[in-house]
């Protein structure tokens, strides 16, 4: 659920709640009191009721109607006495209760005159409080309960006592007690039920969130969170685990670099430290005069040079990986005739390769107009390294290398495949990573970095190609490369 919504709710619950409940309230507190007005018939009920307690009123109003009562028995002309009447009302201990007395259709009696003029023509017949002269009326819009005596003045006119009642409209202690009460249990209802919500959508998940962020700042990006809620909080959560998953890769990419980093070092340094110490040898062997004949001395000085050549690849092949790493291998693309690059790429490996005792065959299966866009330079470096390669895990005496370009209708396929001693399927799919060898134990004879097929992949990508490789143990290797050729758009006829 969105904050958005949740505030809405919470604002409609901390107005409709109360509400609700207030009006439960009254509900519950007006049965009461309705169950409480032992029978008294209202001609309109409402909550102005509730002023000052019936029960006080009734009793009030009582006082007098018994003792009008008994004096009706006794002697019913004495209701006729202005005079007894007036000192009735004095004696009533509740000051808002006074008599009117009607003689027929006029007011016979009235010492609040005002009063009595406001309520008279409402008052009921003569004979037609008959049902109710032993509960009474209560007039709302008047705030007046009233009591009626009917008899009959000593001339015979008929003629009715009224005992009237003004109902204050102060609300009493125990009523204002009472909604107090309910009204603060409401609130505190309210409070208590929003501060749980809050505290379990919102606060929970926040504190959640904070331990988690804590834990990251501690290293740990085990910690993890998890949420089926929607909203910002479930993305808050979400975020959360996506930076988690992508800081662990990250940390466990660095821990990786760091550790092939420091492979790469210790093969660097194994290989030079070969060529350095026989380079070392041979020099102290011609200064003690060891090669004390011509044909000696020629060979020494071969070594050397081809020693110090190792050691010039090793040191290429740093730099290359270096602007690998960071991304700044210069490129120098031109467009190259496929035929005539390769057939002199042919030429110079094939002397190397025939001063090694390795066969090498050539096939071109393209036209001779093929063109492809290239960095000559790096593409040399591709090969170099992939016949390197061949050269260095060459276990057969009678070695060879088979290089065949093939015509893939938009693209070109160069092969370049040996009878070396091949590649086990495990390692296969690996052999372009950084710094894998396939060769647990390194010699230094076939002890390398680990990083020429990774620059030769690197090198082929970047020209919008694809390498992959193809092997059997024991029977040798085939590296395949593809690269798209170049066509030239032809302009259409101007006519068209």
């Amino acid at each position: 659920m969105k904050l958005r919504t949740r505030l809405q709710i919470t604002f409609l619950s901390i107005v409709l709640l109360p509400l609700l409940l207030t009006i439960l309230a009254f509900g519950i507190i007006g049965t009461y009191l309705n169950s409480m007005q032992m029978g008294y018939p209202l001609l309109k009920w409402d909550y102005s009721i509730m002023s000052e307690g019936m029960e006080t009123v009734v009793n009030s109003t009582d006082q007098v109607y018994f003792e009008l009562l008994d004096q009706l028995r006794e002697d019913p002309t004495k209701l006729e006495d202005k005079e007894y009447l007036a000192m009735l009302e004095n004696e009533v201990a509740r000051k808002s209760t006074y008599l009117i007395v009607r003689r027929g259709d006029e007011l016979y009696y009235a010492k609040n005159q005002k009063a009595a003029e406001e309520i008279f023509d409402k008052l009921p017949g003569y004979d037609e409080g008959e049902l109710a002269d032993e509960t009474g009326y209560y007039y709302n819009d008047l705030e007046k309960f009233v009591k009626q005596i009917d008899f009959r003045f000593s001339d015979g006119t008929p003629g009715s006592i009224f005992v009237v009642s003004k109902m204050h409209s102060l609300i009493s202690r125990h009523l204002l007690v009472d909604m107090f009460i309910a009204i603060v249990i409401i609130l505190l209802f309210t409070s208590l039920m929003l501060t749980q919500w809050i505290q379990k959508s919102v606060f929970a998940p926040i504190n959640e969130l904070n331990v988690a962020m804590r834990k990251i700042k501690e290293g740990n990006l085990e910690y993890s969170l998890k949420t089926d809620s929607k909203g910002e909080i479930g993305d808050l959560y979400r975020n959360y685990e996506d930076m988690r998953l992508r800081l662990k890769e990250s940390a466990e990419e660095k821990q990786e670099n760091e550790k092939k980093n420091k492979e790469l070092i210790s093969n660097i340094s194994h290989d030079l430290k070969t060529p350095i110490t026989a380079i070392k040898g041979y020099v102290e062997g011609i200064m003690d005069g060891v090669a004390d004949t011509p044909e000696k001395m020629d060979k020494y000085i071969k070594t050397i040079y081809n020693k110090a050549n190792d050691m010039d690849r090793l040191i290429n092949e740093l730099t290359m990986y270096s602007r690998i790493e960071n991304n700044r291998i210069a490129y120098n693309f031109h467009r190259i005739n496929v035929s005539d690059y390769f057939r002199d790429c042919i030429e110079e490996v094939g002397l190397d390769l025939e001063s090694k005792g390795i066969e090498l065959n050539y096939s071109n299966l393209i036209a001779t107009d093929t063109v492809v866009i290239a960095d000559p330079e790096q593409m040399k470096k591709v090969i170099n390294n992939i016949i390197s390669n061949s050269v260095k895990y060459m276990d057969k005496p009678n070695g060879r290398i088979d290089i065949r370009i093939l015509d893939e209708v938009d693209s070109i396929r160069v092969e370049i495949e040996d009878n070396g001693k091949g590649i086990a399927q495990k390692d296969l799919q690996r052999i372009f990573e950084r710094f894998y060898r396939t060769d647990a134990s390194r010699n230094s004879a076939q002890g390398g970095s680990g990083i020429g097929l990774s620059i030769v992949k690197k090198i082929i990508e970047d020209h919008g190609g694809y390498i992959w490789a193809t092997a059997k143990e024991g029977e040798g290797t085939c590296m395949h490369f593809v690269l798209r050729k170049y066509i030239e758009l032809q302009p259409k006829d101007a006519d068209k």
